[in-house]
């Protein structure tokens, strides 16, 4: 016999089936005993009426994987209006013990570092594992959408030999008795293979030795990357972040589609032109709404992204926003400057509900450019020679992007913490699960 899922059980009334999963909840009455099944699909109810098997589930913990036998019957009051009357019940692995997380909670009461102390458990919910289907459709939208506009897809090292920003926290690490570091994002790689592809993406692992201990922090994230040939300038790489963002979205939409109704999120509308402002217009606005002193600063705090985020829904009804003209001095050597402006560059940040969701610009193309960026940074070249040889031999104009998905879902679904959205977060506390 065939295993059926949960959510096939209305397909089959009147039928015999196989059904298997996780014990989620058993309530026993004087004379049936209910158990509610889990699978990948759903849940299902269980109608025992044999007193030996109840006699026999009684003496099992929740979260025991058991296949059942039996008939499906309409039942109005059940999920999906089916419940399935066993015939027998077969054990296939029992838990050793009641689960440390009550999953049969329809919201679940334990804290978040509980959640996350015992995070192979607690995924199992279906609020939990809802957040991460809602992931794994924004990552095939990435995709999807970039494989539409001609993007090659690519895998880099995350074990370099120099540090991909200066002025970031790195990861170091003995390489045979070599130093080396942690990936702190693909940018050199996916910059050397726009001389070879014209358009290409990844979608990975990055490390950040972040000595924050916040509720937007990580020291490690998945970031989906970006970087195209041949482009104008910055707007043009814009355009293409929308589109990802566009895709991420409606894959949601499509993929996810019972996540987001069983978490109640509230999806953005992703319009075909993202309003923009210059970070110091940003700024000035900022300081006249509110009378703080923030002209003139480097970089926008989080609570000066949030005005913004909150001026964008007020003037264009619009989740998102872009941010350009950053000061060149808080970009990479990497970053191409604002023609017009030496001192401000030719990159953005994409605001989501008022948090920075990617990052991105135009980067230098010509050697001759690098090395005065270099210099002008007390960087050694020679650190940078095997990055640099691609720019000797003919690069062209080229941008790119990075995505934080964590803090994409994490923002979508209104977590309160980035790590909610996270399967097993690395920070300045946390190394196990």
């Amino acid at each position: 016999m065939n295993r059926v899922l949960t959510d096939e059980v209305s397909e089959c009334i009147g039928a015999e089936l196989q059904l298997a999963g996780w014990i989620h909840h058993v309530r026993p009455l004087s004379q049936v005993t209910f158990v509610i099944l889990r699978d990948r699909s759903g849940v299902a109810q269980v109608v025992v009426e044999d007193m030996e098997l109840r006699e026999w589930l009684a003496g099992l913990h929740a979260e025991s994987v058991v296949e059942v036998i039996g008939i499906a019957k309409a039942e109005d009051r059940a999920p999906r209006g089916v419940e399935v009357h066993a015939s027998s019940i077969r054990l296939v692995s029992a838990s050793t013990a009641d689960p440390p997380i009550e999953l049969r909670r329809r919201v679940l009461k334990e804290q978040l570092p509980r959640l996350l102390d015992h995070a192979a458990v607690a995924v199992r919910h279906p609020s939990k594992r809802a957040i991460f289907a809602i992931s794994a459709a924004a990552v095939a939208g990435f995709r999807r959408t970039l494989d539409a506009l001609d993007f090659t897809e690519i895998n880099t090292p995350k074990i370099l030999g120099t540090a991909t920003e200066s002025g970031a926290n790195v990861f170091t690490l003995d390489y045979f008795g070599r130093p080396a570091y942690l990936a702190q994002s693909p940018q050199f790689y996916k910059q050397m293979m726009v001389g070879a592809f014209e358009r290409v993406y990844e979608t990975g692992p990055v490390f950040r030795a972040e000595p924050h201990d916040t509720a937007r922090h990580l020291a490690e994230y998945v970031s989906l990357d970006a970087e195209l040939g041949f482009i104008r300038d910055y707007g043009d790489v814009m355009t293409v972040v929308r589109h990802a963002v566009a895709g991420m979205v409606d894959e949601i939409r499509r993929e996810a589609a019972a996540a987001v109704e069983l978490l109640g999120v509230e999806m953005p509308e992703v319009p075909d032109v993202v309003p923009a402002i210059d970070f110091g217009v940003g700024q000035q606005m900022i300081e006249d709404a509110t009378g703080e002193s923030v002209v003139g600063e480097p970089d926008l705090a989080p609570a000066h992204e949030r005005w913004l985020g909150e001026w964008a829904q007020r003037e264009s009804g619009c989740d998102f926003v872009f941010v350009t003209g950053y000061p060149l001095s808080k970009r990479p050597f990497y970053t191409h400057p604002d023609p017009d402006r030496p001192d401000r560059s030719n990159s953005f940040d994409l605001l989501f509900r008022g948090l920075e969701l990617a990052t991105g610009g135009q980067r230098l193309h010509r050697l001759e450019d690098y090395l005065v960026a270099l210099q002008s940074r007390s960087l050694d070249a020679d650190a940078f020679e095997s990055y640099l040889e691609a720019f000797r031999y003919g690069m062209p104009p080229h941008g790119g992007f990075a995505i934080g998905l964590e803090r994409f879902v994490a923002r979508l679904i209104e977590a309160s913490n980035v790590r909610e959205a996270t399967l097993f977060p690395r920070d300045i506390q946390r190394l196990a699960p």
